[in-house]
């Protein structure tokens, strides 16, 4: 953009500036226009990358007046273009400034959202991890009355157990008293079943 103002600068600094260089000494006796003479000692390349600059700085032959006007005109359309790529290029920088900013706002918004995110989650996950402590501690506290009631079962069954075997000893000496009472009398006993 620095590089464009300059050449437009210069492009409209040199229209003004070439009647005060364009002036050499020609001697008298010489009739052949200075233009000519230029254009006929320039080799190839150089009349086809400087002609427009020679034929710019060496046209005008018109009265002073008007190359003051026609000057002063493309000075003006010079300036006009100028202010005019200015001002355009200060919209440009705006925009991009402005483009900037929403972006850099959306980025912020967005990065605030995944922090909520991220902080909503720790707090479900912590949450999670409490209840899970909190049912693992129920989860041994149920398995310990578990085993409690297990043990309790367990000590019940054998009380059932040994209270089953005292009872049979007892009968099994009361059926060896009787039996021994029935041998001492004789007498034969009652079967308590129907089957014999």
């Amino acid at each position: 953009m620095v590089e464009e103002q300059k050449k437009i600068t210069l492009d409209a600094e040199s229209p003004v500036k070439a009647p005060v260089t364009s002036p050499v000494p020609v001697p008298a006796p010489v009739a052949k226009d200075v233009t000519e003479e230029k254009v006929e000692n320039l080799s190839p390349e150089k009349v086809s990358d400087d002609s427009k600059a020679l034929v710019l700085v060496e046209k005008p032959v018109e009265p002073e007046v008007k190359k003051s006007s026609s000057a002063s005109l493309d000075r003006d359309v010079k300036l006009a273009d100028l202010s005019k790529e200015k001002t355009l290029s200060f919209i440009k920088a705006w925009e991009d400034s402005e483009k900037s900013k929403a972006e850099n706002k959306a980025e912020k918004k967005t990065s605030d959202v995944h922090a909520w995110e991220n902080s909503k989650k720790a707090n479900v996950e912590a949450q999670l991890r409490k209840i899970e402590e909190q049912l693992e501690k129920k989860k041994g506290e149920y398995a310990e009355k578990m085993k409690n009631k297990v043990a309790a079962i367990h000590k019940e069954a054998e009380e059932r157990r040994a209270m089953i075997e005292a009872k049979r000893g007892e009968d099994i000496l009361k059926a060896e008293e009787t039996a021994a009472k029935y041998r001492a009398t004789g007498i034969v006993p009652k079967a308590t079943c129907g089957c014999f």
